[in-house]
């Protein structure tokens, strides 16, 4: 117990909350019924987060991005040579491997896997939370997570991107270091790495928890083996060189905080903001404990610090960023309350309960102006394209090439690679000399060897149109010619010898 039999709630100071028990003897009966009892509740709380992750095809433009990256590695081509982007490869071979299982024409099967990462997610965390507080604790732990992980906006949560699938890895490395499974856990953190680079903060709980009990060379070079084997794999399956630059080192420009700084920070408020509502029932039970009892949970709270770290990094705080967040947020709460008074437990699933039912209906009913747009210019340029024509989509919306079913012009995908406009910067740092090292010759090259049959100018006023792109107003001056206007983007035909136009074709 924590406490006497005699100790109130209002006499806790100089509580310890425990570390995780040597052995660990379920309360009140077997472990299987424990699990048995449980798991359905959790299954059925994952489901129904996710539900409105079923209703849209797609909710972001990472999903568009992983989409169209599939279908260009099943057509033969290579990640981080002629399939671009600057995330690890883990995503996109876990597309790749779904579009080749189940068909590249819907993500359906890649959302059920998510509400699987999720559920994985609750029952790691519950398991963390039974070994070091009991199993109460460990309800609690799963509950709270998947009432708050749809606490941002629904484009963030209910997306079947990097993050989603990330978060299983970083709550497996902290439940394989919790039992001092070192090779094990490096292994997890070299997924939630290959998952997403952010991932890898998790490795400094674990390296933490490695040293609590005195670092010994045999359990260092487990976790190095498990972290590197993996990372290592990942480099020689693709290019290692282009592995490198685009998973570490090419980023530099993206990464900078320079351009609209108020604009940028305003969302990191925003979404840290809504973060907090949706954890309205989880902190007041922290805020109290931290006021009246010992911590004795440092790798959490450093878990927590080193994830608040990883969506600083970068300077963009989209808001699944904040996703990284959920786990080590759920977890605490879970410590805070069970040492607490039991109602206390309920006033906070209450609480967290209400908020989840918000953020479920803002998921299924808020409409989604930017897919109804995408929609639109992919049925525009179906109309006026063959199957095999390649389109140039000039914006940051790939998932128009996956809704039109046209293979991309170029490897880069979104016009953010290649001016390094992203989330609204459009400070000093936009434009050909800021785009990815090395990229405006090979786009030039690809759309000299293969001019796209039509090219879309999706940049609706954003500092990345034409009129500020010198090399690409050459090419749209020289070779084409716009035919029509799609809510705002600029739909161009190519025009002389062997184009539609110049054969008398309609446009």
């Amino acid at each position: 117990m924590l406490a006497p039999p005699s100790a109130s709630p209002g006499s806790a100071r100089g509580l310890r909350v425990p570390g995780p028990r040597k052995e660990y003897v379920p309360e009140g009966g077997a472990r299987g019924s424990y699990w048995l009892r449980l798991l359905p509740l959790l299954a059925a709380l994952a489901c129904a987060t996710r539900l409105p992750s079923f209703r849209w095809p797609l909710w972001n433009p990472d999903e568009g991005y992983l989409a169209v990256q599939a279908r260009m590695l099943a057509d033969g081509g290579a990640l981080y040579e002629t399939v671009v982007d600057r995330k690890p490869p883990l995503v996109p071979w876990l597309y790749a491997g779904s579009f080749a299982l189940f068909g590249d024409g819907t993500l359906l099967p890649l959302k059920a896997l998510a509400v699987a990462a999720q559920l994985l997610t609750a029952v790691l965390l519950v398991s963390l939370a039974r070994r070091r507080w009991g199993d109460a604790a460990g309800r609690t732990a799963g509950v709270l997570y998947l009432l708050i992980s749809i606490g941002l906006h629904p484009e963030d949560t209910q997306a079947a991107a990097f993050e989603v699938f990330m978060l299983p890895c970083t709550a497996a490395a902290m439940w394989c270091a919790d039992r001092r499974r070192w090779g094990a856990a490096g292994t997890a953190v070299a997924c939630a790495f290959l998952a997403k680079q952010t991932g890898g903060a998790v490795l400094l709980p674990v390296v933490w928890l490695v040293c609590r009990g005195g670092v010994s060379r045999r359990d260092a070079g487990r976790l190095a083996a498990g972290l590197g084997g993996p990372v290592l794999a990942a480099a020689l399956l693709t290019d290692p060189s282009g592995f490198v630059f685009w998973t570490v080192t090419g980023s530099g420009a993206y990464a900078s905080f320079t351009g609209s700084e108020l604009h940028v920070l305003g969302r990191g408020l925003v979404n840290a903001a809504v973060l907090a509502a949706a954890c309205a029932g989880i902190v007041p039970p922290v805020v109290r404990v931290l006021r009246i009892a010992r911590t004795g949970a440092a790798e959490l709270w450093l878990w927590l610090a080193s994830s608040a770290a990883a969506v600083l990094l970068g300077f963009h705080f989209f808001g699944h960023y904040y996703l990284q967040l959920m786990p080590p947020i759920a977890l605490l709460g879970a410590a805070a309350l069970q040492i607490l008074p039991r109602e206390r437990t309920v006033r906070a699933i209450t609480v967290s309960g209400c908020a989840c039912a918000v953020f479920l209906a803002w998921g299924l009913l808020a409409p989604r102006p930017e897919l109804a747009h995408a929609t639109r210019l992919a049925d525009t340029v179906r109309a006026r394209t063959a199957p095999d024509d390649r389109v140039l989509f000039w914006g940051i919306h790939p998932e128009a090439y996956w809704l039109a079913d046209r293979a991309p012009a170029s490897r880069y995908l979104t016009a953010g690679l290649l001016t390094n406009y992203s989330g609204g910067r459009n400070g000093p740092q936009v434009g050909e000399k800021y785009g990815v090292e090395g990229a405006w010759p090979v786009f030039r090259d690809e759309l000299r060897t293969h001019p796209p049959a039509l090219v879309i100018d999706d940049s609706r006023g954003k500092p990345y149109a034409p009129a500020r792109v010198p090399s690409l107003r050459r090419l749209l001056a020289v070779g084409y010619e716009p035919v029509t206007r799609v809510g705002g983007a600029v739909v161009y035909v190519r025009v002389g010898p062997g184009s539609a136009a110049g054969q008398g074709g309609d446009t």
